[in-house]
């Protein structure tokens, strides 16, 4: 399964189980095992740099499993072959975002200029206030 030019991944890589879904369907629901649990091992993976690896791991928070795997749910579907290929599709898309290697940030300051603007309008806008105060005769 190929995610970007660089990452590609081997089918033994990933491992899916089908189980049976939740929630109305009447029947159906309680034959068909049509929702998919899709396990990738990826910090054994040796397609995936340590950078990305890291990465991946906070983008995955809680379905990131103490094994170092990937474990994706999916049950929107009726159909077993498309809950499967929404299942792939996401994990793709998680891998992509953390193969984007973030911005680093340039600190910047705010000018001399800008802070004497600050301060006057703070100043000024005390004076009003200070107005506000009860009329004595």
């Amino acid at each position: 399964m190929k995610i970007t030019p660089s990452i590609e991944i081997a089918d033994w890589e990933i491992t899916e189980q089908f189980v049976r879904s939740g929630g109305p369907g009447g029947q159906n629901v309680n034959k068909v095992s049509s929702a998919v649990e899709l396990r990738f091992e990826a910090e054994r993976s040796p397609n995936l740099p340590e950078p990305v690896k890291r990465r991946l791991k906070r983008l995955a928070g809680r379905r990131w499993t103490k094994e170092g795997a990937i474990v994706l749910q999916v049950s929107e579907e009726r159909s077993q072959a498309r809950n499967r290929e929404i299942a792939r599709e996401r994990l793709a898309e998680l891998i992509r975002k953390a193969a984007e290697k973030p911005k680093s940030r340039i600190p910047t300051r705010v000018s001399l200029n800008q802070k004497r603007k600050r301060v006057a309008e703070k100043k000024k806008r005390g004076e009003v206030k200070a107005l506000r105060g009860k009329v004595e005769d």
